[in-house]
């Protein structure tokens, strides 16, 4: 049988398979340790899981409208006033089956073929993949391990041409956790108000973020882009919901209007007790998810000195989101049992299978001179597996 031939433009999401691939061998009965996924290993929190039961108990559990239900999105829409003063009304809200899904739907209504779409590297997996779904060309735009990770006002100047249409943005950033300043997005706001850019930006990792920075995104710095601007979200990372499966887009009207009408057309409405659960959260006591990110911060100030304390291995700190993304190509050349340590997919690879540690390979976030480790996980299995990281270094020739 032959499958359609836009599969061959897209791969499978690197993140999953490592964590696919981790859990068939704890099945097998190997002792892993997983820095895979970007999962928060804590519970989602009570407001939200009893706002859940209730909708079970009392029968919401029928179809919804395709764009999320009012009570939802007046929550969304209290969310964006209080957290990033950003004004939105009910029309202007769409609610979807998680951020990746926001952005597939955004992608699809926006991007077709002959349009550019510029990404900033390192970049999160998923973000290539669905601009090449929609038919459009993602250009990936190099910033350096010196600067920060951070894209400079003239790289982005220099990479836009006559069939650019948008850039995506992602502070905090998965894979690096580099965040960027008011000052920083300003300047960058003004090359894509001047070039005429829409602007997505992915603002999952809000709220874990770090040292007192005070979080920003484009719209708080460029007020002038809102009618350019989609900014996206999740109750995913910063409730622990990830399986619960809620995205949310904030943004100009004619542009939601199109992902409602595509999102009737595939998954129809989110899950009815997902969205009463996100309400309860987005609503709730917000105290669980600044304790959550002052144990993330925990786990990053250990996990970052402690990478640094392996010869060959360097890490820059992170400022927000809870991965870090360390230079590893000084292990590149050495060697196991005659095999060559050649890239990070082969670094992973070992790690993996001879020290039962799984990491992503930095390949996979267009810097192959990087793994990704998640410290969504607990201090016991970040001690044990840097333990695990160092002597794997140690044993390599």
């Amino acid at each position: 049988m032959k499958l359609a031939s836009r599969l061959d433009l897209i791969k499978p999401s690197a993140t999953l398979l490592i964590t696919a691939k981790a859990n068939a061998l704890k099945a097998a009965g190997r002792d892993i340790i997983g820095f895979g996924a970007g999962e928060p290993d804590f519970d989602t929190p009570m407001t939200a899981r009893q706002a859940a039961i209730k909708a079970i108990e009392t029968g919401f559990t029928k179809y919804t409208p395709v764009g999320g239900i009012d009570e939802l999105k007046d929550a969304i829409i209290d969310k964006f006033k209080r957290d990033n003063g950003l004004s939105y009304k009910r029309s202007e809200i769409a609610v979807s089956c998680g951020a990746k899904h926001t952005l597939y739907n955004l992608a699809q209504v926006l991007f077709e073929e002959g349009d550019e779409v510029l990404i900033p590297s390192p970049y999160w997996v998923s973000y290539p993949d669905l601009v090449l779904l929609a038919g459009a060309r993602p250009v990936i735009v190099e910033t350096r391990e010196e600067e920060g990770f951070k894209l400079k006002p003239d790289r982005l100047d220099r990479a836009v041409t006559g069939r650019t249409k948008a850039l995506i943005l992602n502070s905090p950033s998965n894979p690096s956790g580099v965040a960027y300043s008011k000052e920083e997005l300003s300047a960058l706001g003004e090359v894509a108000a001047r070039r005429d850019l829409i602007v997505i930006t992915d603002d999952v990792y809000e709220k874990i973020i770090y040292d007192g920075l005070e979080f920003a995104n484009i719209l708080n710095a460029c007020g002038e882009l809102k009618d350019k601007t989609l900014v996206v979200n999740a109750v995913s990372k910063a409730y622990a919901m990830t399986g619960w499966r809620i995205g949310y887009l904030g943004g100009p009207e004619e542009i939601v209007a199109a992902v409602v009408k595509l999102q009737s057309q595939s998954t129809s409405n989110p899950t009815s007790i997902a969205q009463k659960a996100a309400a309860a959260a987005l609503n709730g006591d917000q105290a669980v998810v600044v304790e959550m990110a002052k144990e993330f911060q925990r786990r990053r100030d250990f996990i970052v000195e402690a990478l640094n304390g392996i010869p060959g291995v360097s890490c820059l700190l992170p400022q927000g989101a809870f991965y870090v993304f360390p230079r590893v190509s000084n292990l590149y050349g050495r060697s196991f049992q005659g095999k060559i340590i050649g890239n990070s997919a082969a670094l992973a690879v070992y790690l993996l299978e001879e020290t039962g540690v799984a990491v992503v390979p930095g390949g996979e976030f267009g810097h192959d001179e990087h793994i990704r480790l998640s410290y969504a996980t607990s201090m016991k299995n970040i001690e044990e597996g840097i333990r695990r990281i160092r002597a794997g270094v140690e044993r390599l020739a």
